[in-house]
């Protein structure tokens, strides 16, 4: 003796036919998914106004739906008069933080120069900087490099007013 287990139909209603579509559990999971998702983004943006008892209406295309909400909605996209009459786009007056290509060319250049003077001032900055990434004390560096520590001191203090001098902007 075997039971038949008879199953609710799955199925979408379609506004433009109105008509019922019987539907997979697998197609109607999926749609059902994709349009609440899209339902509740433009709840939270103020463009629908579905009450929940029309929910089962709602099949996601919002432009043609009764309940989306009147007015202009306004688009980064959008063209919009400016002050001065000319149309522009809100996306066209976002200010991009990034660094211009040119300004981070003339910063490298700059940046070579000073690496190179650097290095005429004080041959060994390269590997005192090494030992610096290392942690190493001033007193340790300058063992290191054979000089007495006031005198590693000195030498520094003389090629940083130096630079400072060529490059008043770096310091």
């Amino acid at each position: 003796m075997s039971k038949e287990v008879s199953r609710k139909p799955y199925r979408i209603y379609d506004k433009g036919t109105r008509q019922w579509f019987e539907v997979t559990p697998e197609q109607y999971a999926e749609f059902d998914q994709w349009r609440t998702n899209k339902r509740k983004r433009e709840q939270y943006h103020g463009r629908c106004m579905c009450p929940r008892n029309k929910w089962w209406l709602c099949d996601g295309l919002c432009d043609d739906c009764e309940f989306h909400a009147p007015g202009d909605m306004l688009s980064l996209d959008k063209p919009v008069s400016n002050d001065d009459g000319d149309e522009v786009t809100l996306l066209d007056t976002l200010v991009d933080p990034a660094p211009s290509i040119e300004s981070i060319l003339c910063d490298k250049a700059e940046l070579d120069q000073l690496i190179a003077r650097l290095n005429e001032l004080m041959p060994e900055a390269k590997e005192i900087g090494k030992l610096r990434q290392k942690g190493l004390t001033d007193e340790a560096i300058a063992k290191v490099i054979g000089i007495k520590r006031t005198t590693f001191r000195s030498r520094l203090e003389k090629v940083r007013k130096q630079l400072a001098s060529e490059y008043p902007d770096r310091f």
